[in-house]
């Protein structure tokens, strides 16, 4: 079964520190973490100075809360496991949904037994390369739907290549 501890120096690695992007949807953010996860999963009244000051276990509770979105600790395949949750981390529910619509289960952004089973039951290496590409994608069109997101593509595309399957 995945490890989340195998994950989170990996999310951490791409994740800086505060940012405040004029072009980024998220607004502003703290390691990874949008101030609307903040609120969602930390502090309900939170603002940004307070994301600001996050402490690493509270990055880690938001983690887990990405984590537990896949249930990646019932998903068999590591690698699987974390290109999942970096995608959700990073996209939000599309990242359960297109993934749901690639292995053909309802898209309906909630992990339950049939898309962890499906999930499961595939080749590993086949399902991730399958993701990987599929997420590609999804950047790309991201960029060519609204192309003030171009100035985030590189560091997208970095990041996305970090997690081929090795």
């Amino acid at each position: 079964m995945a490890d989340i501890n195998k994950l989170a120096p990996k999310i951490a690695k791409w994740e800086g520190g505060y940012v405040n992007h004029p072009l980024d949807k998220g607004g502003c953010t703290n390691m990874g973490v949008t101030i609307a996860a903040y609120r969602q999963f930390v502090n309900r009244d939170g603002t940004c100075e307070d994301l600001r000051k996050m402490t690493h276990a509270e990055f880690s509770k938001v983690l887990r809360k990405y984590w537990d979105m896949w249930k990646a600790d019932e998903i068999n395949d590591q690698q699987v496991a974390e290109i999942l949750v970096d995608w959700v981390w990073g996209s939000g529910r599309y990242g359960i949904t297109i993934p749901q619509q690639l292995i053909g289960v309802a898209d309906d952004g909630v992990v339950g037994p049939k898309t962890l089973s499906k999930i499961n039951s595939y080749d590993p290496n086949v399902l991730h390369e399958a993701i990987w590409n599929r997420r590609k994608l999804y950047l790309e069109r991201l960029v060519a739907n609204n192309p003030s997101q171009k100035v985030f593509l590189k560091g997208w595309m970095n990041r996305l290549n970090d997690f081929k399957r090795k």
